[in-house]
């Protein structure tokens, strides 16, 4: 063969390669998903498809390169999408210690306005109730069933955000959601932690309304039944030990229809809610938003969805409440409760201790969710010994 032919050959060769391999529509090219990779998966930064892949030198077919693109791009999307478990937990719990801890004396606001009627008439706003507060049970009293709070919170928090990511995973269709499946989501959030919301609530309840009841004692002695002997205010074991003797488990879950209509509504509302908002303020489409964005969002979902489901949110508390005064109604359940306060109070009832109420979520969810984005739980579990294979 003439060495001429065998030049004009080899050099027609090598531009067909190199022509191949710069001309080739890479970023068009639809990825598929081997099974069973040969070879340890790497991951390729885009624009850089001619680096070596993994330690050996040999070289590879464009088609080689477009199989070990498409494990990485996988492996990537799974590494998003993947759920650590103990960490979300870890994050809800400390989210909620902090929160708590900030707004629990406004809480014991809330609940004290939404349980006095018109009869017994005490308190006329939040800041005549923490100073009223504060005068007859001092400082400490504001904090009247904390410890509570602060025990089950934990468990609450995290139940409630890790089941929210939880089903926004497997709703999730190539990492994208629709609303209905935001809120289809949030609704499986909401009736999760009812699990946990429901006994703790029972039992902050008992313990913030005491004060309410010692104090309307005090200062109006004709709501108290004549005959009436002041007892000491129970503790939450005393409390919990009364209810299991007299009642069963039931006796810690009254009000669960209630908890139920109050707490998966709000998820409902508050889980896409905060998700959008907080997509508006992402820098780039594939990066997560600065704190701020997030602590905002957080706070304005939060504090939405805690004034809308306000209404429920005074049949509860006036359901869990197990000591009145004389001139006070007491209520069989949802519909009675809702039939007595419409009759004897006015519309106007179901909106009692709601500016409360969005100034308890708002910084509480504002936090929950700077300290889920920072990945606190992530950072913790990084700190314990790994397990060598």
């Amino acid at each position: 063969m003439p060495q001429s032919l065998v030049t004009t050959g080899s050099h027609f060769l090598k531009s067909f390669t190199r022509g191949a391999a710069e001309e080739l529509p890479w970023p068009r090219l639809k990825l598929t998903i081997e099974k069973k990779p040969k070879d340890k998966e790497h991951l390729i930064p885009r624009g850089r498809l001619n680096s070596t892949v993994g330690s050996s030198q040999k070289k590879h077919h464009p088609s080689d390169h477009i199989t070990d693109v498409s494990n990485c791009v996988a492996g990537l999307q799974m590494a998003d999408k993947q759920i650590s478990l103990p960490a979300k937990l870890i994050n809800g719990g400390i989210a909620g210690l902090i929160g708590v801890t900030c707004v629990f004396p406004i809480d014991l606001a809330k609940t004290r306005l939404q349980n006095q009627q018109n009869g017994s008439r005490l308190y006329n706003s939040m800041s005549d109730c923490l100073i009223k507060t504060i005068r007859s049970e001092g400082y400490f009293g504001m904090y009247r069933g904390a410890a509570v709070n602060l025990t089950l919170v934990t468990p609450e928090k995290a139940i409630k955000l890790a089941a929210n990511d939880f089903f926004r995973h497997h709703l999730s269709k190539d990492g994208k959601l629709t609303l209905w499946k935001e809120m289809l989501a949030g609704c499986g959030a909401g009736t999760c932690q009812v699990i946990v919301t429901t006994p703790m609530e029972m039992l902050k309840i008992q313990l913030q309304d005491a004060g309410r009841i010692a104090a309307q004692r005090k200062l109006m002695p004709e709501t108290v039944p004549a005959g009436t002997v002041e007892t000491k205010s129970p503790t939450a074991m005393q409390l919990t030990r009364q209810l299991l003797s007299e009642k069963g488990i039931a006796g810690l879950y009254k009000g669960l229809g209630a908890t139920l209509l109050r707490d998966v509504p709000f998820s409902i509302i508050y889980f896409p809610l905060f998700a959008n908002l907080n997509n508006l303020g992402k820098k780039d489409a594939d990066g997560p938003a600065p704190f701020y964005v997030s602590f905002i969002s957080g706070c304005l979902a939060g504090s939405t969805a805690a004034v809308a489901v306000n209404p429920v949110d005074v049949i509860k508390t006036r359901l869990q409440s197990l000591n009145r005064a004389s001139t006070e109604d007491t209520y069989n359940g949802v519909t009675d409760c809702i039939r007595k306060i419409m009759r004897n109070e006015g519309p106007s009832a179901f909106l009692k201790g709601a500016y409360c109420r969005a100034l308890v979520i708002a910084p509480l969810f504002g936090i929950a969710q700077v300290v889920y984005f920072f990945g606190v739980g992530e950072f913790l579990l990084s700190l314990l010994p790994k397990k060598d294979n």
